[in-house]
């Protein structure tokens, strides 16, 4: 994403904020009475949201269908841009957004984040043992997902040239046909597609920075976010987070 639309998808966030959208965001009492949750998801971000063939699935929809049987409603999945699912919260089109959201002081002026559901890192996806770390691909071509903490990042640090594609899948495309030199993604995603793709020889390069990764509900929405948070606290408790966890990492990927 280049500084422009940066600006305007802020500007877009902060005008939900200032003329109000955000005050017919439903209540607890009235998702419980309709008995479903209205959830925003991207869906192209493996493992933790994606499509397998007609199915909706990944870590995170997985997580939030137990949120949501948890406090006895009907989880319905609305499915659209990454970057546009900030705004549409705002606007009353979710209830709540679980896509892998990072939490930075700019989002949480617009939305309330949820107690972060895990913790990773930005990492350099490369097809070169010599492309591994941020000082060797800043003069080859870079692909990012528009709208992530990535793209923020590499232009705060002096990469303004990188390429920005709709979803994750489009960067790694771009990678596998050779278009592209390294991607700058998550680092769970980064070991998917590694796994998925064997011959591609993907080499795994340094971790550029971390973050805590969180569910977010439309800005003054306390009686959902607290409700979001006790759940998620229980299925940690539980046992039921990291059984999840397991299955999809191999291990408990909670912020410790």
């Amino acid at each position: 994403m280049n500084k422009f639309r940066q600006i305007v998808v802020l500007v877009a966030l902060a005008l939900t904020v200032v003329t109000g959208p955000h005050a017919s965001a439903k209540t607890l009492a009235e998702i419980k009475k309709a008995g479903v949750l209205r959830i925003g998801t991207e869906g192209t971000f493996p493992p933790f949201t994606y499509y397998k063939g007609k199915l909706l699935t990944g870590f995170e929809i997985e997580l939030v269908e137990l949120i949501a049987k948890d406090l006895g409603l009907k989880a319905e999945w609305k499915v659209q841009n990454f970057d546009t699912l900030l705004i549409g919260l705002g606007q009353n089109r979710f209830d709540l957004v679980a896509s892998s959201h990072g939490v930075t002081p700019d989002r949480a002026k617009v939305v309330d984040f949820t107690t972060p559901h895990y913790c990773t890192g930005g990492v350099i996806l490369t097809r070169s043992d010599k492309r591994k770390s941020f000082d060797s691909i800043k003069n080859g071509n870079v692909v990012v997902q528009v709208g992530t903490t990535y793209v923020t990042w590499l232009n705060q640090h002096g990469l303004k040239s990188a390429k920005t594609f709709p979803t994750a899948t489009d960067c790694l495309q771009n990678m596998l046909m050779g278009r592209a030199d390294a991607w700058v993604t998550d680092l769970f995603v980064a070991l998917d597609a590694m796994k998925a793709n064997p011959n591609a020889k993907l080499v795994l390069g340094d971790t550029i920075f971390t973050e805590k990764i969180a569910m977010a509900v439309a800005k003054g929405n306390k009686e959902l976010l607290a409700a979001v948070n006790d759940t998620l606290a229980k299925l940690k408790k539980d046992g039921r987070y990291a059984a999840l966890s397991d299955r999809y990492f191999g291990q408990n990927i909670d912020c410790k």
